[in-house]
């Protein structure tokens, strides 16, 4: 029996993965589901390939994984295609999604050996006699389960930096972006045929959940705050680590000495890229009284302008057609409970498409400030003052990201915000920065991808200790005798016995 498709809705038959284009329900791909064996066999030839793979050592994986990214480079029209296709993606957003990812191999793979390799750690005095070595191994076999918002840009900043660090990767895309995710590891095995490094499995969540039970060394998920606990209890079984980037609700602080052109223009773009489909898109705005009407008026006539359609227009349309009725229900909360749409607003929803909306006067309880929205939707709330505008933005269990525009105090408000991350004066430019962590606290999840941090999450510590000299002061042994105790005692209190 041939199931409806609904378009954007993935499906299956016969055995495969039907993925469709949310705008036009167009067939997009259609990959082989893996069930549980299948699953465990994948893992299992990882776990092989990533013997291969570690043994080559920094150098050789650099090269390949350059030689990966230049492949994906020459290449970036094609991917932009199949992700305008696939998830609806503007193909100009597309292209900067590419770039960005580009940009973390590239980091990852020249930067792998520095940050991992083998160094030498000064020791103490206590111990003087010994030297001490550190040194990050792979885990061996990393799964990787991506979103479907950022299909190129997301895995690539958890698989990049897991193959850097030497592991094999064993990826599960999304049911709704599978076609992108396979071109990403069909685009590798190009540049490294000799062994199963980087894998895909498709399917719904029964095939995520069988990955967490496979016996994979670690897991980086991103994703839902839900479904990041239930990845969290998989895992839990077998005390496999986990890497958690779930849900956010960031928010914006405009301070009276902002400049409002500058601040508008970030906001829209924060707020409205990708058609709102970011999970470190901006959904709250508090900015002072002083310049509040003047921030809302030029939001709302940049917002104003933007187009929306399927084909060259600025907002796309929602990749998961049951996020609509989130974004219908928050709208028509947050107008039922004494907001008003400024921009925007209940008729807003046209499926498959939403069209901007700003929200002013809503309720801070409400669903549209409280509960992560996903859409080309926004609230801009009046606040006294930074501090309350803090207070507000900290009030919530998320806490991914956060901007703030301003001058003389941005920096101190910008460190206040209880997030993983922050901009100054531009919304989301630390996700491009390969040399920053990418990562959020509270319910927002925990663990960090990119940068130092991102290397280290794949990589476990290993810390060696070697003697170099006879013991001057032998402490861990049973030959010492009264007399070495007493010198022990007598160095601690010269040594540690100062009050600084």
């Amino acid at each position: 029996m041939t199931a409806v498709h609904v378009p954007g809705t993935p499906v299956i038959e016969d055995g495969r993965l039907v993925s469709t284009s949310p705008a036009s329900g167009a067939e997009v791909g259609r990959l082989p589901v893996a069930t549980e064996a299948d699953v465990l066999a994948t893992v299992e030839r990882a776990r092989a390939a990533g013997g291969w793979w570690a043994g080559l050592g920094f150098t050789g994986r650099r090269e390949r994984l350059l030689r990966w990214r230049s492949r994906i480079a020459h290449r970036m029209e094609e991917l932009a295609e199949l992700t305008h296709a696939e998830g609806g993606k503007p193909l100009g957003d597309a292209v900067v999604e590419i770039l960005t990812a580009l940009e973390h191999i590239d980091w990852a793979a020249r930067n792998a050996r520095r940050v991992l390799g083998p160094r030498r750690v000064r020791s103490r005095l206590i111990l003087a006699e010994f030297t001490g070595h550190l040194e990050y191994q792979p885990y061996g076999v990393v799964g990787v389960i991506g979103p479907w918002n950022y299909p190129v840009f997301t895995p690539i900043g958890s698989a990049g930096y897991a193959l850097a660090a030497g592991n094999a990767v064993v990826f599960k895309p999304s049911e709704y972006t599978p076609a992108v995710g396979q071109w990403l590891v069909d685009c590798f095995a190009e540049v490294v045929p000799e062994q199963p490094v980087l894998t895909a499995v498709h399917g719904l969540g029964d095939v995520g959940a069988a990955l967490c039970r496979s016996g994979v060394a670690k897991v980086a998920f991103t994703g839902s705050t839900a479904t990041a606990k239930k990845v969290m209890a998989a895992c839990a079984e077998s005390l496999t680590p986990v890497l958690l980037e779930a849900g956010g609700k960031d928010a914006l602080i405009v301070d009276a000495d902002a400049d409002l052109d500058a601040a508008a223009e970030a906001c829209v773009w924060g707020a409205l890229t990708n058609a709102g489909q970011t999970c470190i898109g901006i959904e709250r705005v508090y900015a002072v009284d002083q310049v509040f009407d003047a921030f809302v008026e030029k939001v709302v006539t940049k917002a104003g302008r933007l187009t929306v359609g399927p084909d060259d227009a600025d907002i796309g349309p929602i990749t998961m057609p049951s996020q609509l009725d989130v974004i219908r229900r928050h709208i028509d909360d947050a107008v039922a409970r004494g907001g008003r749409a400024v921009l925007g607003g209940p008729d807003a929803v046209q499926p498959p498409y939403v069209h901007p909306t700003v929200l002013v006067d809503v309720p801070e309880d409400s669903a549209a400030v409280r509960e992560e929205t996903f859409g080309p939707t926004l609230t801009v709330t009046r606040v006294r003052h930074v501090d309350e505008a803090v207070e507000r933005a900290n009030s919530l269990p998320y806490g991914l990201g956060g901007a703030v525009f301003g001058r003389e105090r941005a920096v101190a408000v910008a460190r206040r915000l209880r997030s993983g991350m922050a901009s100054i004066n531009s919304t989301l430019t630390f996700a491009g920065m390969s040399t920053l962590p990418f990562g959020g606290v509270g319910d927002s999840g925990f663990g960090r991808i990119h940068g130092e941090d991102g290397l280290r999450e794949f990589g476990r510590a290993k810390a060696i200790t070697r003697r170099r000299a006879r013991s001057l002061l032998p402490a861990m042994t049973f030959e010492r005798t009264p007399a070495d105790v007493a010198r022990l005692v007598k160095v601690a209190k010269l040594r540690y016995g100062r009050g600084r």
